[in-house]
């Protein structure tokens, strides 16, 4: 966690309602961080459905990994996250601490192993001592409450500047549910998840392969299209998980996702997922601007969102925003490097709304003092037009400052 927060950070936090079914604990189990908490303990009053995406790297942490085998059982009752330390690449050990952690979850929480869940997030290669937090997990149990939600967010943090929560109402039916979330998330961020975690609890009761398949659509156009600097992490992990509790107001069971009172619920889950994923590039290790890249006019959409992120991936894109540069000849470079199909002679850019380029060359009305003023802005919206079909995508990042080099320069010691 740095000690100055993101300048892109939200003003206010809104405020958090308790979910009913779910409390949630912290500890400083001191794993890697002096004097803050560092564990998160979720427990569920009674079995939740759960549904995960997570990261599509093929040397996965070890809690990646524990997760995988107990999702297709569909049934969760613990939760339990650290900081500092990743448990990633730690071979023997790492499988042993994610089991002394689930038989110490489950201990406390009174379930089986196969309903525990566990992510860890930090210093990828180092063993985590899963001793330190064994202990506390009791005490935590017996004192979860519903109402902590913020310092839940908190608890999760590596480099980043401050915590991201977001709560959305829907209805299911007439009965109303609502739906919270959590994430963590500053470098190491890249789509096939991002470096994150983050964690999502409804009240609404839904069976486990249809919260399944909403978050496998939900992740596409929201921590699918993020990029803070293009590395995919060893422990993204995406938990979804319905208490169910509105069933006591009369909410009918959803056991199909083609069921239409999804529908409300589906739009409110997906603007909460960007929301926290907007939030996790705003916090983009020593992050000035945020970025919105769009790129329409592609052959289909995934080769515009392939072009988008070869955009907002390049460190000469990311640099020259961060100098507030409205240097449109490194999207060039980065639309002509992405493979896919473009034709120099049609494409057209912009910068905010002043288009710079046009038929393959500078716009003729070009102001370079308008231009200017746009990149001065905290927000920057790149727009590119292909020109060759109707594909279009959109994907945010955020620019590259001499403080990520510090931050990343220096992680591990």
């Amino acid at each position: 966690m740095s000690s100055t927060i993101s300048p892109l950070a939200p003003k206010s936090y809104p405020d958090m309602p308790t979910i009913r079914g779910l409390r949630m604990a912290t500890a400083a189990a001191g794993i890697k961080y002096k004097n803050r908490t560092d564990v998160l303990l979720m427990t569920f009053d009674k079995p939740a459905s759960v549904a995960g995406v997570f990261t599509r790297s093929k040397c996965p942490s070890a809690p990646v990994d524990f997760c995988r085998k107990n999702l297709p059982a569909g049934v969760a009752r613990g939760v339990v996250v650290n900081s500092g330390n990743a448990n990633a690449f730690t071979g023997v050990k790492g499988r042993a601490a994610t089991e002394l952690t689930a038989k110490s979850a489950a201990a406390a929480i009174g379930c089986s192993e196969g309903e525990i869940y566990l992510a860890s997030t930090g210093v990828i290669g180092e063993p985590l001592d899963a001793t330190k937090f064994a202990g506390v997990l009791g005490d935590m149990h017996d004192k979860a409450t519903g109402d902590f939600w913020l310092e839940a967010a908190k608890a999760i943090m590596t480099t980043d500047t401050y915590p991201k929560v977001a709560t959305r109402s829907a209805k299911i039916g007439d009965v109303d549910v609502t739906i919270n979330g959590i994430a963590k998330g500053a470098g190491m961020i890249a789509p096939d998840m991002a470096t994150m975690l983050s964690f999502v609890v409804t009240d609404a009761d839904i069976e486990a392969s249809v919260l399944q398949s909403l978050l496998s659509a939900g992740v596409e156009p929201s921590f699918n299209s993020v990029t803070v600097d293009s590395d995919t992490s060893t422990s993204d992990t995406l938990l979804l998980f319905a208490t169910g509790a509105a069933s006591e107001d009369g909410q009918q069971r959803v056991v199909s996702a083609e069921d239409p009172r999804l529908d409300g619920f589906r739009a409110a889950l997906n603007d909460l997922l960007k929301d926290l994923a907007l939030q996790v590039v705003r916090d983009g290790e020593g992050a000035r601007k945020m970025v919105e890249v769009t790129v329409k006019g592609a052959e289909n959409d995934l080769a515009a969102k392939k072009i988008a992120l070869s955009i907002a991936n390049s460190p000469l894109v990311k640099t020259a925003v961060a100098g507030e540069d409205a240097n449109w000849g490194r999207i060039v470079m980065a639309v002509g490097k992405s493979g896919e199909m473009a034709d120099r002679d049609r494409l057209a850019i912009w910068f905010g709304d002043i288009r710079v380029a046009v038929n393959g060359e500078r716009d003729p009305a070009y102001s370079e003092e308008a231009t200017t003023a746009v990149m001065q802005k905290e927000d920057v919206r790149v727009t590119v037009d292909i020109g060759l079909g109707s594909g279009t995508a959109t994907v945010w990042t955020c620019d590259l400052t001499k403080e990520y080099v510090a931050i990343n320069g220096d992680y591990r010691s």
